[in-house]
């Protein structure tokens, strides 16, 4: 990925075209469902930094998000999307929008979080892309707690890793293995190249 125009090239093709590109490459699960937003016009698209819940736990020691989170974008290049996976717990708040000015801090694109975060209105107003399970109103401490950093994760049945390409839109989303985005992002350009060449063979059968 040292070319930044993989991220034109992504936005140009969009969500279909990769999600049908990277069936034809891989056969695991890889497409996210349409989720939403406080801003539903930004793409989300950068390589994956992760955090990973569980459920809450009273007898043992807590991390703080900030600690956790210090810890994924150590290393994070500019223009990573954090991912934080439910802990079982897709329902309840991950995260709020204080806690996470620090994504804009950090130069990162977004949040993608397979639960709900609170503080839509202020979320929208970072300036990056943020994408859920919807908008919380409670706080969600108590049912789940950040535990670790720079691990694999899952959001809606499809595991992240560090350093996989993430998009998402407001139709649904695609995670596309590091290694496999030059591959993946050509198939797309023939998926559209192909559609539009059908498209035109049926407006002259009109």
């Amino acid at each position: 990925m040292e070319h930044e125009d993989w991220r034109a090239r992504a936005r140009a093709v969009g969500c279909a075209p990769l999600v049908d590109a990277m069936g034809r490459h891989h056969s695991h699960r890889a497409h996210l469902p349409a989720l939403a937003s406080p801003a539903p016009d930004r793409v989300l698209l950068g390589p994956a930094v992760t955090i990973h819940y569980l459920p809450t736990r009273d007898d043992g020691p807590r991390r703080d998000f900030g600690e956790v989170f210090a810890e994924a974008v150590r290393d994070a290049p500019e223009g990573a999307v954090l991912v934080l996976d439910s802990g079982g717990h897709p329902e309840v708040s991950h995260a709020g929008g204080v806690k996470l000015t620090r994504v804009a801090a950090h130069g990162l694109a977004g949040v993608l979080a397979d639960g709900l975060l609170r503080d839509f209105d202020e979320l929208a107003g970072h300036g990056f892309a943020t994408w859920c399970r919807g908008e919380a109103v409670r706080w969600g401490g108590d049912s789940v707690m950040p535990v670790a950093a720079g691990v694999a994760v899952e959001v809606a049945g499809v595991t992240v890793r560090p350093g996989d390409v993430v998009y998402v839109d407001r139709t649904g989303g695609v995670v596309i293995p590091a290694d496999s985005l030059e591959t993946v992002l050509a198939e797309a350009e023939s998926v559209v190249a192909d559609d539009e060449r059908y498209a035109a063979e049926l407006r002259g059968e009109g």
